[in-house]
């Protein structure tokens, strides 16, 4: 049992790696605008200093906050790691990363990041130990309003972005791509993200995610 348990946290850190290298390449590839939550860091940092990892943080705690207060219940252990964690990986990988330039290599990038990043949250939200600040909101929508994932990610993708650009954070098509498609692609990777899952576990588990249908699914466990 705690063989199993330590596999679903490697795979949960897995996936929040992968998910803040799929920011971080998106934030390289700018010139098509940020996706929606980086406008809002990125117009937070521009505005008030700091970094785009660390508004992320901030954020993450002001949602976890609003969201606990709504639920009244605190969020599971993962929501923390995921908070501080996918700040931290977002400056590093924004460190070692290349700066591109022209409209091809930012196209490359920018939706390189947007499979990457989706397939990162599809990854570590699978083992259900906690969704991150922004996932967790999205998931209680979702459930709370029989919504499909990728219209209530939508929702929150809008908020965010028109935020983000009164603070003066650069929006551009990209930001509309992401608004539009991010939750339909978290949609289609979460299968395969739990049939690995299941694969790398040995077995099925009830506490994993469980997919209810192709355009909703019931989380479980998750506050």
């Amino acid at each position: 049992m705690q063989v199993k348990l330590l596999k679903k946290w490697l795979y949960f850190f897995y996936g929040l790696v992968v998910l803040a290298l799929g920011v971080g390449l998106t934030i390289k590839g700018q010139m098509w605008g940020l996706g929606s939550w980086d406008v809002l860091h990125y117009g937070l940092y521009t505005t008030f200093g700091l970094t785009v990892g660390s508004w992320a943080i901030i954020v993450g705690i002001i949602i976890v906050v609003a969201t606990a207060i709504g639920t009244r219940k605190w969020p599971q252990l993962g929501v923390y790691v995921n908070l501080f964690t996918v700040g931290v990986f977002i400056d590093v990988f924004l460190f070692i990363l290349p700066d591109v330039e022209g409209w091809l290599l930012h196209s490359i990038f920018y939706m390189l990041g947007v499979i990457i990043l989706s397939y990162g949250i599809a990854t570590y939200i699978s083992p259900n130990l906690g969704a991150g600040p922004r996932d967790s909101l999205m998931l209680l929508i979702a459930d709370k309003f029989n919504l499909k994932i990728s219209t209530s990610r939508n929702l929150m993708e809008l908020f965010a972005a028109t935020s983000g650009f009164l603070l003066g954070g650069p929006v551009f098509i990209g930001t509309l791509f992401i608004i539009l498609f991010l939750g339909k692609c978290i949609e289609l990777w979460l299968p395969v993200t739990r049939s690995l899952l299941v694969k790398f576990l040995g077995s099925d588990d009830p506490s994993i995610i469980r997919i209810k249908n192709q355009t909703s699914y019931k989380k479980r466990g998750v506050q």
